[in-house]
């Protein structure tokens, strides 16, 4: 993992994401899915091109169960947007790099 982004779980997701001062980009994904493989890259460009702006974080659905199914996430990869603690949008699939910069200048 890139060391622009943080490995979260349903016992941090609380005070690294809903807590955050910072807006928060968290990454549902599984090691066994492609599509998330595919986006991680892209996620992880992001995260150093918005570093100190933008907190990223991934949470893996297979070890942190209960966060997932918290944020009605139904498919993977699946990314949240949080701002002040609330999520303000979803994104779920491969999305272009370009929609995903869409979505974070709105949090800024």
């Amino acid at each position: 993992m890139a060391g622009n982004i943080l490995d979260i779980n349903d016992e941090t997701f609380e005070s690294e994401v809903i807590k955050s001062s910072l807006p928060v980009v968290v990454d549902f994904w599984a090691p066994w899915c492609g599509p998330c493989r595919a986006i991680g890259p892209i996620v992880e460009e992001l995260a150093g091109q918005y570093q100190g702006k933008v907190k990223f974080a991934k949470c893996n659905v297979d070890d942190s169960p209960i966060t997932p199914s918290k944020f009605a996430v139904r498919a993977i990869p699946t990314l949240i947007f949080v701002k002040d603690g609330s999520v303000v949008e979803s994104i779920t699939g491969m999305t272009a790099k370009a929609k995903l910069e869409e979505v974070i200048n709105k949090l800024l």
